[in-house]
């Protein structure tokens, strides 16, 4: 394997991750403050929606990472108000941001921009482009600056939040008293209400950062990654990242592990579409773009029983009197 191959799934690897990480800390957040979030691909497509409708209006990067932001965080708000406030089921009201999401995308593009649903194209200087122009293509013949150069140095400012992320996530659970106090709602809100703090309101606390890293997440798909809306476009991330979370057992770490795992396999499939392995064949490209959803039911049939959720995940909380 050329330092080429090599340098260019590493890139592939890094660039696929990066929303992954970004929507699977979201919902470390919110889980384990106890509330379960199946919305985490709606929030992710409303956003994308909205940072590549305001970019392209607007022609500015930064209005359309506000826009999506806003709008990812207004969509936990809606779950927080259902299932938090009036203690409605968490699974049907993430369900529901999911379809709303779906739909109101399309309809919202259809009526703004007459494009089937899709919007504009994002102008080149609106994007999000590599910080390191220099190494935005691996050299061959040169191992170092192909492998480390443009495996790690030709990413965009997202992808390095991203994995920013994971750190201020882990430091704020495990080092900070609003971690450790977002962790115990989670494990037990009468406690924490014996203690004179509000459940509600760190569980909302715990939905405001969820849209922000959901806000950022979609915002990348757009910006960053594609240069337009397109119906659905998020293509079951936001599931895929569900996944990550539930296998690395809602700890940033060992979501990051997993993140990067589907990120690595998508990159190979990419690679391999067209390419004739000995005895195989042409591997059918269906196959290739299924392998990322294959291993999510692979990893969630086989780990799910061994993670150990937050003891209050999915469980409304009702004050004592």
């Amino acid at each position: 394997m050329d330092e080429v191959l090599i340098a260019s799934v590493l890139a592939s690897t890094l660039r696929v991750s990066a929303p992954l990480l970004l929507c699977a800390m979201a919902g470390v957040l919110s889980e384990r403050a106890g509330v379960v979030d199946l919305g985490l691909e709606g929030k992710m497509l409303f956003a994308a929606f909205a940072a590549a409708a305001t970019a392209s209006v607007t022609h500015s990067t930064a209005y359309g990472l506000m826009a999506a932001v806003a709008v990812a965080c207004a969509a936990s708000m809606v779950h927080g108000f259902a299932c938090v406030t009036n203690r409605g089921d968490q699974v049907v009201s993430g369900v529901a941001l999911n379809m709303i999401a779906a739909g109101l995308t399309v309809v919202l593009g259809i009526a703004w921009f007459q494009q089937g649903g899709q919007t504009p194209p994002i102008e080149p200087d609106v994007r999000l482009t590599a910080l390191a122009k220099g190494f935005a293509e691996p050299q061959p013949g040169h191992w170092f600056a192909s492998v480390f150069g443009h495996g790690f140095l030709s990413h965009n400012v997202l992808v390095y939040v991203a994995f920013l992320m994971v750190a201020a996530v882990w430091f704020f659970l495990e080092r900070t008293r609003p971690g450790l106090r977002l962790r115990a709602v989670g494990e037990n809100p009468a406690m924490v209400e014996a203690a004179g703090m509000s459940v509600q309101a760190l569980r909302y606390r715990a939905l405001l950062m969820n849209g922000v890293l959901c806000g950022l997440a979609g915002s990348y798909l757009t910006l960053a990654q594609n240069a337009s809306f397109s119906p659905n476009m998020t293509a079951g991330r936001g599931f895929i990242a569900l996944a990550a979370m539930i296998f690395g057992k809602w700890k940033p770490l060992p979501t990051m592990g997993a993140c990067l795992l589907f990120g690595f396999l998508d990159a190979v499939a990419i690679r391999m579409q067209g390419v004739a392995l000995p005895g195989i064949g042409e591997v059918p490209v269906q196959l290739i773009q299924a392998l990322p959803y294959i291993l999510t039911v692979v990893l969630l049939a086989g780990f799910i029983g061994s993670a150990i959720a937050p003891k209050a995940l999915g469980k409304p909380y009702v004050k004592e009197r």
